[in-house]
């Protein structure tokens, strides 16, 4: 959707909940739609999301550890205009349709852009066992 300016069109309620992740540490379980995927996990910040992206690429090869570092210096360097226009989620999962959600079973960080979401509700679809 975008307005008459071509600018696409933020959920007001999200782009609040995505700031005070940001700027104040705040995380709630929310459940996205996007393009008819269901994409459910826990809100995060952008600092936090970069962190734990460059924890997961310590002691590897040297390419793999530059990776570490750039996501490193990402996280303690992000820009206001880059935490407004991405959502961020840990322990996601995404679901399509019927099937079994992906990944079935791991820790996943998840980034999305918030001009994209379609709609969301409060609360993480549960894992049924």
């Amino acid at each position: 959707m975008s307005l008459n300016n071509g600018d696409p069109v933020k959920d007001s309620v999200l782009e609040t909940f995505t700031k005070a992740a940001n700027k104040h540490d705040f995380s709630l379980d929310i459940t996205l739609n996007m393009k008819g995927a269901l994409i459910t996990g826990t809100l995060i910040s952008a600092q936090e999301y970069f962190q734990s992206l460059s924890e997961k690429f310590v002691n590897g090869n040297d390419i793999s550890e530059q990776i570490s570092e750039m996501f490193n210096h990402a996280s303690q360097n992000i820009q206001e205009s880059e935490n407004l226009n991405y959502i961020h989620l840990k322990n996601t999962r995404i679901y399509c349709g019927d099937n079994k959600p992906t990944p079935s079973n791991s820790e996943f960080l998840w980034r999305g852009r918030l001009d994209q979401t379609d709609g969301f509700f409060i609360g993480k679809i549960a894992e049924e066992k």
